[in-house]
């Protein structure tokens, strides 16, 4: 592995520097950001914004095409990138799914015409997209959804609901997969749409989370008019028009930014005092700071790994899968953990060591442990596609979809 930048990448470097130090404000030491905040409408102004000002400079999607608004650059040149916006103030979140994910897929099977419409308006932040794919019914099984699509004339109609949709209430156009044939196996008889979140039919209603934020929903479809044109991808080829999204889900989602680590955690234990002393002499504090750091240093070389890769012009394969899985749980247990440390102030958010931040950490672990893929799906990816272990037995794969259940 080669941590250095090239020559070319370091100049690179250089530039997206003094870009930034012109255009945002640098990170003080007490590393706060900005994060997306659902209910400060005036965040999603802001980020609007940013993301407008940084695709007129070609920053928004550095590796996309220059006809849509991108560098036409390399993978290496957009996580260079993604460090150094790092370290700035900027307002992040409201665009990941769509530029992350929609978008990606739309460029896949759509033609020049949808493309011209539709790319540029999310790139500068003007349309804001969301992903319509778990089901209340369906749980991590993708392919097990009951949201229909029926023919109508020239168009569809579609009747059903999906949950956990992030950013839905806040959303100008979605990605929904839908089912068009229960006739035929699961997998089969899929057909995926982008619709417009404004159209008649369309709900989004936000859900209450433990931390006080809604940032995901329940959205809900009744007699939703789809005309065939917003069609992405053949009829009956939705999961492979699905995997597309969920590959560069996957790459999206990765591990989380910002939030707090084994510094800040070790800061807390040099400032907290238990019963024996100070917590950073106790052996099993000590153990488990230890434990996180041998996480995070596997985590980082990692991700170093990964970036070598993009350097030489390759892509990352399933193997992403086990950043995630290492990330999620050792932000939740690390949260928990700290509050502890803090004995009774550890149920507070407010007023306590940290802002807050190892209980809001604690909180939105266990929904960063199902976004993205479930630990036991992603745990299956890396058995199946890196390790080649066989794969699990699925008694319903050549059962057409409405015959499941009823034997």
């Amino acid at each position: 592995m080669d941590f250095n930048d090239t020559p070319e990448e370091a100049a690179f470097r250089q530039q997206v520097r003094t870009w930034l130090d012109a255009n945002a404000t640098r990170k003080s030491d007490d590393k706060t950001s900005i994060r997306a905040r659902v209910d400060d409408p005036e965040l999603l102004k802001k980020a609007k914004v940013w993301q407008d000002k940084k695709a007129q400079a070609g920053y928004a999607r550095i590796t996309w095409p220059k006809e849509y608004g991108g560098l036409g650059g390399t993978p290496i040149q957009q996580v260079i990138y993604s460090q150094e916006e790092a370290n700035y103030l900027v307002p992040l979140g409201f665009f990941d799914i769509g530029l992350g994910m929609c978008i990606p897929t739309l460029m896949a099977y759509c033609g020049p015409e949808v493309l011209g419409r539709y790319v540029k308006p999310a790139l500068h932040g003007e349309e804001v997209w969301c992903q319509l794919f778990s089901e209340p019914a369906a749980g991590s099984d993708v392919a097990g959804i009951r949201t229909r699509a029926e023919r109508d004339g020239d168009g569809w109609v579609i009747n059903g609901q999906k949950v956990w949709t992030s950013g839905a209430h806040y959303s100008d156009y979605g990605i929904i997969i839908t089912r068009t044939d229960p006739g035929v196996p699961k997998h089969q008889g899929l057909t995926m749409f982008y619709i417009d979140m404004k159209s008649p039919g369309v709900e989004a209603r936000p859900i209450k989370q433990i931390s006080g934020a809604a940032n995901f929903n329940e959205v809900f479809f009744t007699n939703v008019r789809v005309p065939d044109s917003q069609r992405v991808g053949e009829v009956g080829q939705g999961w492979k028009v699905a995997l597309t999204t969920l590959m560069n889900e996957r790459l999206a989602v990765g591990t989380p930014a910002g939030g707090v680590d084994v510094d800040e955690l070790l800061e807390l234990a040099r400032d907290t005092e238990l019963e024996d002393g100070p917590a950073i002499r106790n052996a099993s504090v000590r153990g488990k700071i230890a434990e996180w750091y041998v996480q995070s240093q596997g985590l980082k070389y990692t991700k170093f790994r990964t970036l070598t890769s993009l350097s030489k012009g390759q892509q990352p394969g399933p193997e992403s899968s086990i950043a995630k899985i290492v990330a999620a749980p050792k932000m939740q247990d690390l949260g928990a953990f700290a509050m502890e440390l803090m004995g009774q102030a550890g149920i507070m958010t407010r007023d306590v060591p940290g802002a807050g931040a190892f209980q809001q950490q604690w909180m939105f672990g266990a929904g960063f442990r199902i976004a993205g893929g479930t630990d036991e799906i992603l745990r299956n990816i890396v058995a199946e596609r890196v390790l080649g272990l066989p794969q699990d037995i699925r008694v319903d794969k050549d059962v057409a979809f409405n015959e499941l259940g009823k034997k």
